[in-house]
């Protein structure tokens, strides 16, 4: 069975186009909630295979979606690196904050074998997923990686970081190197252990100047990619640089990445300049998928009006809000397949 993710990141138009959705697995499923208080704490739950193996695959069972994404969190390559790591209630992720002489200390002696276990729900979600449904592994972008390690938390404008990489440029461009490499390594093996598509999350790149968009988010991005092609030139990688805005322009040439995932603030005649280059996913506004009703029903409508026509993944401009209603979602996965061509 074809797997229509493929087909669209091979410049293919599908439709309707195939869709999941960022943060699928999560805070708004029931099944969701239950599980995870089996597991006790978040990480815990993204290092233990059964389970993260479990919440992977409860929204392809109750809604289909033509992919999964492998259920795991971003930090986990700093926690391979031997950074403290927690998840508070109401807070989020908490890190002692790094300092510029932790880099050098930055141990990765341990690194694979703290992430085996997420190679494992690779293997398991792949063995257990419908031969039709693509798999998609991922990592956080070296920028936004960072900017948690150094502030410790997360922020509403990384001042901390960007204040770091302007005090301390050569460090912080070691911290992004050191990032770029292992993050680099830890896709290959999920590539290894089944995935068939990539996505490097760059949640933080729209709040960076054009140089430090350049440095920060460009170029760690194109060494990932440049090795991950070295090992498998053929596997798709979504770049998706969150609040890029004009910064969109060119950034799939310059890292190399085969499609580019959209927030929902990019204009769809950008978007359909983008288009023209590749595929693209998004981007529909997360808030639209909560409030439902005659607003969801635009949102999807204006997308597939302007895109539809072109190699399209839809899925939402950033992850699903635990406030989403379930019915919800399932009422945008009816209207985007019961849709006809023209």
């Amino acid at each position: 069975m074809e797997r229509k993710v493929l087909r669209v990141l091979a410049g293919e138009t599908v439709f309707p186009p195939p869709v999941w959705l960022m943060r699928q697995a999560g805070r708004y499923l029931p099944e969701y909630r239950q599980t995870r208080a089996k597991a006790g704490g978040f990480l815990d739950l993204c290092l233990n295979p059964e389970l993260a193996t479990e919440v992977t695959l409860q929204p392809i069972r109750r809604f289909g979606f033509d992919a999964a994404i492998l259920f795991s969190d971003i930090l986990v390559v700093p926690y391979a690196f031997g950074r403290d790591l927690r998840f508070e209630e109401g807070r989020g992720p908490l890190m002692t904050p790094l300092a510029p002489g932790d880099i050098a200390r930055l141990d990765g002696s341990r690194f694979h074998e703290i992430l085996a276990p997420v190679y494992e729900t690779v293997k398991r979600v792949r063995k257990e997923l419908p031969a039709e449904t693509t798999l998609i592994g991922f990592c956080g972008a070296p920028w936004t990686v960072a900017t948690y390690m150094i502030a410790g938390e997360g922020t509403t404008d990384q001042r901390p970081a960007r204040l770091f990489s302007y005090r301390n440029p050569e460090a912080f461009a070691e911290l992004l190197a050191r990032l770029a490499e292992c993050s680099a390594e830890y896709l290959i093996q999920q590539i290894e252990a089944g995935a068939d598509v990539l996505q490097i999350f760059d949640s933080w790149a729209g709040v960076l100047d054009e140089a430090c968009f350049e440095a920060h988010c460009v170029a760690p991005v194109a060494a990932i990619v440049s090795r991950v092609r070295a090992v498998y030139p053929e596997v798709p990688i979504i770049g998706f640089p969150r609040g890029a805005g004009a910064l969109y322009d060119g950034y799939r040439a310059r890292t190399g990445v085969t499609a580019l995932g959209l927030d929902w603030s990019v204009p769809l005649t950008q978007a359909k300049r983008l288009q023209a280059e590749g595929a693209v996913q998004g981007n529909l506004d997360p808030l639209r998928l909560v409030a439902g009703g005659r607003a969801l029903a635009e949102g999807i409508d204006a997308i597939l009006a302007r895109l539809g026509d072109g190699p399209l993944i839809f899925n939402l401009g950033h992850g699903i809000t635990p406030e989403a209603p379930v019915e919800n979602v399932a009422e945008m996965v009816a209207r985007i397949r019961g849709r006809q061509a023209g």
